[in-house]
């Protein structure tokens, strides 16, 4: 065990899995000699060569559509979309073809191995279209897996896990993330895929969310706790399939519940862990669920503005003292 940075785990997942299966390549704008928009890829075309780490056109259609036709013959694309704002210039094969193929052939598509890398969110300071958190879009679509880790750990573990996985995975990386530094076995190691993890127990409050949320969330419950109150940090890892079980079984012990997002507040992750939540835990909650979450507005280009849209340490523990009563 070593401490590297989120961006090095996942560098150091695709290392791994390129070496074990030959199968396995990278495709994407500058994900080649010039080593990602992010660095995430840097050295990776010197050590594999141009047939398994390819420059692409700037066409994210033209990615997404080559790596559905490689998936489709036996190999295990891993396109990346630099950032998930431009999903939407390759929508149909990412929600509309990859992820409904196995199911509409007859069976005679037993496997799709796709795993799309693209990054979300802001603090950047890159405006309206490069900042946003897309995520709750993809969790709509049946056949296609969302992950979004939180920390260098579950980096390499889940993107080990979707690079193996035999179905399309939206693997999605926060760009604040990537100069987190954690602890990271150097050997081979998976984080299941639909599990969500307890990151801090506590008795009076499960604090639910994920990616570069669940770190603001986990300083939040510090806080919390100077003022006497125990929160439970729970990291959903994977957004679809949600770990429906891991919700129901905190909230069980903890009786009320707060769930931050980075991403718009109108039908994102949020809302279905509420939903998830009045199913399975309505009896045993004393306060209604909050939300923490951008308002449904653009994000602004402004640093100060940014800072005053996105959710906060600060609008965590309102939220909680709120639902503390």
């Amino acid at each position: 065990m070593r401490e590297i940075s989120f961006l090095e785990a996942v560098r150091e997942a695709l290392r791994q899995e390129m070496k074990l299966d030959e199968n396995v390549f990278l495709l994407g704008e500058d994900v080649g000699r010039f080593g990602g928009c992010f660095g995430v890829t840097a050295g990776l075309f010197g050590e594999f060569g141009e047939d398994r780490v390819m420059d692409t056109p700037i066409s994210e259609a033209a990615i997404m559509g080559a790596s559905l036709g490689a998936a489709l013959m036996g190999l295990r694309p891993v396109p990346e979309i630099m950032f998930i704002d431009f999903t939407t210039v390759c929508m149909d094969y990412l929600t509309n073809q990859a992820p409904k193929v196995r199911y509409m052939c007859g069976g005679q598509v037993e496997k799709l191995p796709l795993v799309v890398r693209t990054t979300s969110g802001g603090w950047i300071r890159a405006a309206g279209q490069h900042s946003q958190s897309l995520e709750g879009w993809f969790t709509q679509v049946p056949g296609l897996k969302v992950v979004m880790p939180s920390n260098p750990y579950d980096a390499k573990g889940l993107l080990t896990a979707a690079l193996r996985d035999n179905n399309p995975v939206l693997y999605i990386e926060h760009k604040v993330l990537y100069g987190m530094k954690g602890p990271v076995p150097e050997g081979d190691y998976v984080v299941p895929l639909g599990q969500a993890d307890v990151k801090r127990d506590g008795t009076d409050v499960t604090l639910i969310s994920y990616s570069l949320m669940l770190q603001k969330t986990l300083a939040a419950a510090e806080k919390l706790a100077k003022d006497g109150i125990s929160a439970e940090v729970l990291d959903l890892r994977t957004l679809s399939p949600l770990d429906h079980g891991a919700l129901s079984r905190s909230v069980h012990k903890t009786h009320r519940a707060v769930v931050i997002q980075e991403a718009y507040e109108s039908a994102g992750v949020a809302s279905q862990v509420v939903k998830s939540l009045m199913d399975s835990s309505f009896d045993h909650l004393d306060a209604p669920v909050k939300t923490v979450a951008a308002p449904d507005t653009v994000i602004p280009f402004s640093p100060p503005l940014e800072d005053a849209m996105l959710p906060s340490e600060d609008k965590i523990l309102k939220a909680v003292k709120e639902v503390m009563g």
